[in-house]
């Protein structure tokens, strides 16, 4: 039996829109993340990008559980000595809500 490897030519690529709205942030995560691997494609090989295209849209309305809204921090750091900068995720949700989606993939 012979194994398939997928080739980059033979990648077909489609795009995704997930409405974000009222879906918890940990399970749209993985969704998205499932559709960017390519992992539920029968072509699906782990060393080439394999993956589709996806657009999240109203990512203000992602919902979180508990207390996460004021006790969920992203941290990021200018470059400069003592130059850590935290947000929480109300904060973050106020100024730049698409900032909630991007650090899910970034870490």
């Amino acid at each position: 039996m012979k194994s398939y490897i997928a080739k980059p030519s033979d990648i077909d690529r489609k795009w995704y829109v997930i409405d974000a709205e009222g879906q918890t942030l940990g399970k749209l995560a993985v969704e998205a993340a499932m559709l960017l691997r390519g992992k539920k494609k029968p072509t699906y090989t782990p060393h080439i990008d394999t993956g589709d295209y996806v657009i999240v849209i109203n990512a203000e309305k992602v919902a979180v559980s508990g207390k996460k809204e004021s006790d969920k921090i992203y941290k990021r750091h200018t470059g400069y000595q003592g130059g850590i900068r935290e947000t929480t995720l109300g904060e973050m949700r106020a100024t730049k809500p698409e900032e909630i989606i991007l650090t899910l993939f970034a870490e």
